[in-house]
């Protein structure tokens, strides 16, 4: 055994004995690593597809006539839906949208084909359930594609019976043609955009929960703070010593994560691989210091770890993944302009999907920096102030103890 003179405090002795934490305490490994790659792989394998197709639809058929016939094919013959099941009735239609067995319901009026080839406009309407979002709004994109196509081949055919000439009729029927190319994600596959962010946000919080949780152990007593300061020999010393385990494994789940996202499921890398890296690491020290700044100020450390996670949890609804920041209130604005993976998502999309120029990635990735930074200068003034309160505590103690002799 080393004597006690030998072992001598600072960076690397916290280093070690936070290390030791993992042996002695797994919850702190099961929470910095395991946690996050199991919902990480929750999540990879729920997107792995990447693009939701046939889903399940009704018809009601009413006419029963080759038109609607010919309808129906061309709806189920798109990559987005399916038609499953024929009902009787409206009714009964309904009732299977409700239950969630089928995503909408096709409705083909009776008189369908006399009333199209008299050259009058029935209505072929199609009902689907606007808060299964995207499930509904695909339906919704495969009837819309389908119908129409099959309603301009038969006004083309009456044009054509009539001794028009073919190209002259498809000119007639689209005088402006639109030409229309999907930029960065033309496959429209959710894993580019949707999981991409998912597991960045996923990161989020169990990087700032399991900050405030191990730093919440060392300084929610002042003698714990104490010691710490003794191991490390100084409170920057030993608060350095204490995160970078943790950081080194949340760079290791980020990484194997990426390495999944671009060797597994094929996601795009085309942008500079070193600022996105940077990016990384500048979004998991933002994090720890966010975590880190929540136990110094907060008390007990469940209260910290409570608020960092109430905090940080609804992330994804306010870094402008499903719903563009700009439409968003000041509160929602601002709010996720505190997250350091709004910042690291710009640059992250940037620099995977749009493959953005460097120089237009410098604003996000600058910004996340200075939030770092901020972050670090608040942890230093708090650890600061709780260092001399509890010099003060610790000299007015010992006063009264010499007092009391």
């Amino acid at each position: 055994m080393l004597g006690k003179g030998a072992i001598r405090p600072g960076f690397a002795l916290v280093f070690r004995r936070e290390v030791d934490h993992f042996r002695r305490r797994p919850f702190l490994l099961f929470l910095s690593t395991l946690m996050p790659l199991i919902l990480m792989g929750l999540l990879a394998t729920v997107f792995h597809e990447g693009l939701a197709t046939r889903l399940p639809i009704a018809v009601l058929d009413l006419d029963g006539s080759d038109l609607s016939r010919t309808v129906i094919r061309t709806v189920d013959a798109t990559p987005d839906t399916a038609v499953a099941v024929r009902v009787a009735d409206l009714a009964e239609g309904r009732h299977l949208i409700l239950s969630g067995k089928v995503h909408g319901l096709l409705y083909l009026p009776l008189n369908l084909e006399r009333d199209t080839l008299a050259g009058r406009r029935p209505e072929v309407v199609f009902f689907y359930n606007t808060q299964t979002l995207t499930p509904g709004n695909l339906t919704l994109r495969g009837v819309s594609a389908a119908v129409p196509s099959v309603a301009a081949v038969i006004r083309l055919a009456l044009r054509t019976e009539k001794g028009e000439p073919v190209d002259i009729a498809q000119t007639d029927l689209q005088p402006i043609p639109v030409q229309v190319h999907p930029l960065f994600n033309p496959t429209l596959n959710y894993a580019y955009f949707l999981l991409a962010a998912l597991l960045p946000s996923v990161l989020q919080v169990a990087v700032i929960t399991t900050m405030a949780y191990c730093v919440g152990l060392d300084v929610d007593r002042p003698y714990r703070l104490r010691v710490l300061r003794r191991l490390g020999g100084g409170l920057w010393c030993a608060l350095f010593g204490k995160i970078l385990p943790y950081t080194i494994l949340f760079l290791f789940v980020l990484g194997l994560s990426d390495i999944v996202l671009f060797s597994v499921l094929e996601m795009p890398l085309r942008g500079d691989r070193l600022l996105l890296v940077c990016g990384g690491i500048l979004f998991v020290l933002a994090c720890q210091f966010l975590g880190t700044l929540f136990a110094l100020i907060l008390r007990p450390t469940a209260t910290a770890i409570s608020i960092g996670a109430l905090f940080a949890a609804p992330a994804f609804g306010f870094m402008g993944i499903g719903f563009p920041r700009l439409g968003m209130n000041f509160f929602a604005y601002h709010w996720g302009q505190l997250l350091p993976g709004t910042w690291y998502l710009m640059v992250r999309v940037d620099q995977t999907v749009r493959g953005t120029p460097v120089d237009l990635s410098l604003q996000p990735l600058l910004s996340l920096l200075a939030l770092m930074l901020i972050l670090l200068l608040l942890v230093f003034l708090r650890l600061t102030v709780l260092g001399l309160r509890t010099d003060r505590m610790h000299a007015s103690r010992r006063l009264r103890r010499e007092g009391g002799t």
